[in-house]
């Protein structure tokens, strides 16, 4: 292990709020000093099956504790899965069944392992423990907690003023988490800014059970594409970590200067020493935030995708926005004619390229779509027999062969 110091530096970085950084020191001065790891636990309810950059930032701060010598529990909330983390939520959200569950979670323990490394991770599943509980376990449990104290919670306090129908199960879900903690020993709990309520919650139970008190780490929820909302699938702006690597190239190299920054204080393996000359070569003029979002984009695809293909993704990058020429290697759909020709939303939908002829046409009239580098408005467009190089958006090219 590190001197205790070095160590809460690195696991300071990119961290919102640490309780209490005295607690912490202390825990990494015992530790070193018995050379015993600390077990740091970090759940997740499988509830959506893909993991994007924004699901990473709690998996990079793990491999961080990892490479520190201590102990990362991967806590797969099986059990808690199938109520659902209501968490920012501004209603009751779906219940999952069981099979949903276990199947995201297998999906899960697939990806993660991009990150974090597998030996020295140990995975367990709560329904462990609350597939035994009984009634009157439960019964205990919520009796720990007050329903004054859960309507200080900001998304609850809010869907009550605001009539919204909040479920006695939804009041459960913090009071199961904390007991996570006290079950599986916790000394460290990481979690979004977003889980600090049931963070908090797991200290006051453990301190109940007569344990002592988890520290608990926050970490930013990362901004998306726009640079403004968090990195949601649902709003578009997310760079999955299982996407081709050229897509991801490009949407790296899409973000603004301060977002990039970000990104490599949350998401690289660069160094403390080398993040801070690289903001101040920035700030001085001496390094071009280009090339430094070059590097990063690099990284992130090598990471996911292996060294050969973040080489091919940035050449391909590079001959693309800088040269303006055609990627070497692009996907090529054959399609019949049809009379006078076959319609271009209908190809596209059809290759499964964009999800709809709806989607198709809308990008058309909003100038999305180019055909031989030509720009088209006219969403009645069609294909006649030949071969037509299509851009859709800025970054995907397809080849399409029509055939008499």
């Amino acid at each position: 292990m590190l001197p205790p110091e070095k160590q809460f530096e690195i696991i300071k970085r990119g961290t919102v709020e640490i309780i209490l950084e005295e607690d912490l020191k202390k825990k990494l001065e015992k530790a070193y000093k018995d050379k015993k790891p600390l077990r740091i636990k970090v759940g997740f309810d499988p509830t959506a099956p893909d993991i994007h950059l924004g699901h990473t930032v709690l998996l990079e701060k793990m491999r961080q504790f990892q490479e520190l010598g201590h102990e990362v529990i991967f806590l797969i909330g099986d059990f808690t899965g199938m109520i659902g983390d209501p968490s920012g939520k501004t209603e009751t959200r779906k219940p999952l069944t069981r099979e949903e569950v276990l199947k995201n979670a297998e999906t899960y323990k697939e990806q993660v392992f991009k990150i974090l490394h597998p030996e020295k991770t140990d995975i367990r599943f709560n329904s462990e423990w609350f597939a035994f509980m009984t009634a009157l376990d439960m019964c205990r449990l919520a009796g720990a907690e007050t329903v004054a104290r859960m309507l200080e919670r900001e998304d609850f306090k809010k869907r009550f003023t605001e009539g919204r129908p909040i479920t006695i199960l939804e009041f459960l879900y913090p009071l199961l988490q904390a007991y996570d903690s006290v079950y599986l020993k916790a000394d460290i709990e990481l979690g979004g800014t977003d889980q600090k309520f049931n963070l908090l919650m797991g200290r006051q139970l453990m301190k109940m059970y007569g344990m002592e008190e988890q520290v608990i780490i926050t970490m930013p929820l990362l901004e998306g594409l726009d640079g403004v909302q968090k990195m949601s699938k649902s709003l578009g702006n997310y760079i999955g970590i299982n996407e081709p690597p050229d897509e991801m190239f490009g949407k790296l190299m899409s973000i603004n200067d301060e977002l990039m920054l970000k990104y490599y204080e949350l998401l690289s393996h660069i160094s403390i020493e080398e993040l801070n000359e690289l903001k101040t070569g920035i700030k001085e003029g001496r390094i071009n935030p280009r090339d430094a979002k070059e590097s990063l984009a690099f990284e992130i695809v090598n990471r996911y995708h292996g060294r050969e293909y973040a080489e091919k993704a940035r050449e391909n990058f590079i001959r693309l926005f800088r040269k303006r020429e055609i990627p070497e290697e692009i996907e090529t759909v054959e399609i019949k004619e049809e009379g006078q020709g076959v319609w271009l939303p209908k190809i596209l939908k059809e290759s499964g390229i964009i999800k709809s002829t709806s989607e198709a046409v809308r990008l058309i009239k909003q100038g999305g779509i180019r055909v031989n580098d030509e720009q088209i408005t006219n969403p009645d467009i069609k294909l006649t027999a030949g071969e037509y190089i299509v851009r859709i958006g800025k970054r995907r090219f397809i080849k399409i062969k029509v055939h008499t």
